[in-house]
């Protein structure tokens, strides 16, 4: 966790198509590879996208049914025809116009949880940039752009990380629980909040609205499942992506002062911290028949892991991919946000949270520096990696 690219390097050069019997995954780590995996979903279908890792034990599964909990496809797990509409609706709240509107609230809540920390890090504190700074403020951009009202921010980050956690991460059993029962109570919370939406502007008004191609509305779990997915990708993934931005660029002194001035350097940064360490850091993909890949056959069947975040440092795609090269003219080529049907909707929400809570902070702050930790501990899941702690003083 703490630096997995010599072992992405190592699959790249070795084994770019690689079984790992410990999780029954095939490992995609090539460039080319997971572009074309990405790009034909009829070939590489995405059911298993919101799968467990692990099994779930008894206990876990109980509390998930008291909730009545299902995900049927809905965006990420959905290879069949209603993904394309599903897909428009919500991209609908996400797209240019959409993100150059929301830019003045975005700048409006970074300068309020900014100048809170302000206020400690004058008085000599350290500040966990993370816990205060990153993880609330796409929570609550999300809210306004979604048309949300009366959410318990501090309660959709705590449910978001036990969801991410208990999906995509391997904890004991009794943690299973623990979690599911988190994410029992995020499920609950988010099926009355459907139900109680009649007539409601926003995302979930549309989803009540919404035709599938068959002229049938969409049914409430369904409903539930689009919005748990976009509740968690839209805020705790983007928090990562801050957290992540701002302990490279704390550590970086000359990149700092940049951020506090230049808006051209502070994009292409955020999208180099992008391409080589990016929030979301592999997805899954089911193949619909047998396929080759780099020279390997692969069943019907295969469970594949497509190393996103080793695709970001392909030699073969990317010049000197070791080093933060913002001006690198292919720097929007990565595959951090996928690619094809599936890319992600919010991509440029993301890319504009990231910028201007990279900027304000640095205005602020302009003397503030990282702690240095080597045992800071890091978000460690199958498909999500970022720090969990980024820790500023004073120069």
């Amino acid at each position: 966790m703490q630096d997995p690219h010599p072992t992405l390097a190592s699959l790249r050069r070795a084994a770019p198509v690689h079984f790992d019997p410990g999780t029954g995954l095939w490992l995609i780590s090539r460039y080319a590879d997971v572009r074309r995996v990405l790009l034909d979903p009829v070939a590489f279908v995405p059911d298993n996208a919101q799968h467990a890792v692990d099994p779930l034990p008894v206990s876990a599964l109980r509390a998930l049914a008291r909730a009545g909990f299902t995900l049927p496809p809905a965006l990420a797990n959905n290879g069949g025809p209603s993904h394309a509409g599903l897909r428009r609706l919500v991209t609908r709240f996400f797209n240019a116009e959409r993100v150059a509107s929301a830019v003045p609230l975005v700048e409006e809540t970074a300068r309020e949880l900014a100048s809170a920390l302000r206020d400690q890090f004058v008085r000599g504190h350290l500040c966990d940039v993370t816990a205060q700074y990153a993880r609330p403020l796409p929570c609550r951009v999300m809210t306004r752009v979604l048309g949300l009202e009366d959410v318990p921010t501090a309660a959709l980050v705590t449910w978001s990380d036990a969801a991410l956690e208990l999906f995509y991460g391997r904890p004991p059993a009794d943690r299973q629980a623990h979690l599911a029962q988190q994410v029992a109570d995020f499920y609950t919370w988010l099926t009355d909040l459907v139900d109680g939406a009649a007539g409601a502007d926003g995302l979930i008004g549309a989803l009540r609205g919404h035709q599938l191609p068959d002229g049938e509305p969409l049914d409430t779990p369904t409903i539930v499942a689009v919005c748990f997915f976009v509740f968690i990708a839209a805020q705790a993934t983007t928090g990562q992506l801050i957290s992540t931005v701002l302990r490279h660029t704390l550590a970086d002194s000359d990149a700092w002062a940049r951020a506090a001035t230049d808006d051209r350097f502070i994009y292409a940064w955020v999208e180099e911290i992008l391409r080589r360490e990016p929030p979301v850091t592999t997805w899954r993909r089911v193949t619909a028949h047998e396929v080759e890949l780099s020279g390997t056959r692969l069943p019907a069947g295969a469970q594949l892991l497509l190393m996103l975040m080793g695709t970001g440092s392909d030699p073969d795609m990317f010049d000197e991919p070791e080093r933060l090269l913002p001006y690198r003219q292919n720097i929007r080529h990565h595959l951090s946000f996928g690619a094809g049907r599936h890319r992600c909707p919010g991509a440029s929400l993301a890319r504009t949270e990231a910028a201007v809570a990279l900027r304000t902070l640095a205005r602020l702050l302009p003397d503030a520096v990282l702690v240095e930790d080597e045992r800071a501990p890091m978000l460690g899941l199958l498909s999500f990696r970022a720090p969990l702690k980024v820790v500023a003083r004073r120069r």
